[in-house]
């Protein structure tokens, strides 16, 4: 985690598995690892799938959610599902991952720089 200044944490008791990660500084999410029922996804089978769900650009979105492996984010515009079973590149999520950091770390210089 310090190579994206983030903390993680486990904020629901009902979802002990469910892990948040949020930047140090402004404590908000960029990205939420939880098991999702496959069928909320689209998806045939029955089971669960673990998948991250990360905050990006919508323009983004459009662009990546047709990769295999990703999905629209249940009920959130600005962020996206990927699953982590392999059915999608680990590099995609990596660049998605790092570019919603170093935004966010972008912004944090800008507004420290303006107090």
């Amino acid at each position: 985690m310090e190579t994206y200044r983030a903390e993680s944490d486990h904020p629901w008791m009902k979802y002990p598995d469910y892990e948040v990660f949020r930047h140090n500084a402004s404590k908000k999410w960029f990205a939420l690892v939880m098991s999702v029922p496959k069928p909320k996804l689209g998806l045939q089978e029955e089971d669960t799938l673990d998948a991250v769900n990360v905050k990006c650009d919508r323009v983004l979105i459009g662009a990546v959610h047709t990769e295999p492996g990703f999905f629209p984010a249940m009920n959130k515009e600005s962020w996206i599902t990927a699953a982590l079973d392999g059915r999608g590149s680990d590099e995609n999520i990596k660049m998605l991952l790092e570019m919603k950091v170093n935004i966010n770390e972008i912004w944090e210089h800008i507004i420290i720089d303006c107090i």
